[in-house]
């Protein structure tokens, strides 16, 4: 099985699987999750580099498990239609789309958090200075900490909390097949009842549209796996402007 997998998709795969391991590996030496996984731009540890890094990296098995499972089942299929250059390309594109939506809302959400904390707090400058440096020692020695005011403390995970996990990616191939092969049937895994590719795309992006909004508290970007599928939509249909391109 791991023979045929295309070597794009194949090579991704490895990727991952080195990473989750390293990540364990040296977790006593280089806290790697918030090294490369991503920030909000406004967080003081953001490195440009980590748009390129963050869905590369998984908080733990089952969240690597189910997007190396999908990237195998669905991203294969995709790279045999499209060769390894086009969908290497989507591939990146849904994952840094991911990102960008995600991310954005984040900066944003940051930002509003340390203007409240400037109107609020005396000092409030050299407070935020404070907690800033406490973030970069703490990524570095792998704490986390709350503060006994609810506003820093709100401050201090969105800045501290990185985004990681290619599940951006993973909704822009599945928003592809379900695209390619539209009435193709699936085995859905819970429950195990079969449903055509068209319907679990558009039923699971519009579970995760309304998850991005009802579920604020959750630890799962929501917003991020739709900001993939949302890309992937719009590469597919910029490339099927041209059908003799297409495939």
């Amino acid at each position: 099985m791991f023979q045929n997998i295309p070597h794009i998709t194949k090579n991704i795969l490895i990727i991952n699987v080195l990473m989750f391991l390293a990540t364990i590996l040296f977790e006593n030496q280089v806290h790697l999750t918030q090294e490369l996984g991503v920030h909000t731009l406004n967080s003081p540890l953001f490195e440009p580099y980590q748009i390129v890094t963050y869905f590369f990296m998984h908080g733990n098995f089952m969240h690597l498990f189910f997007n190396m499972f999908a990237l195998v089942v669905f991203g294969s299929q995709l790279e045999r239609v499209w060769g390894p250059k086009r969908y290497f390309i989507f591939y990146i594109i849904t994952a840094i789309a991911a990102y960008l939506l995600y991310g954005g809302l984040g900066t944003y959400e940051l930002y509003l958090t340390k203007q409240e904390i400037l109107n609020t707090f005396q000092n409030a400058q050299e407070t935020l200075l404070d907690i800033d440096l406490q973030i970069i020692a703490d990524a570095k020695a792998g704490l986390k900490r709350e503060y006994v005011n609810p506003l820093l403390t709100d401050y201090y995970r969105s800045a501290a909390t990185p985004m990681v996990g290619a599940s951006g990616a993973i909704f822009g191939l599945l928003v592809g097949f379900g695209m390619l092969f539209p009435n193709t049937q699936l085995m859905l895994l819970f429950p195990p009842i079969p449903i055509r590719a068209k319907y679990l795309v558009i039923g699971y992006m519009a579970i995760e549209l309304y998850l991005s909004f009802t579920n604020g508290g959750s630890s799962i970007a929501h917003l991020a796996h739709v900001g993939g599928g949302v890309a992937g939509f719009i590469i597919i249909k910029i490339w099927q402007r041209s059908r003799k391109n297409f495939f």
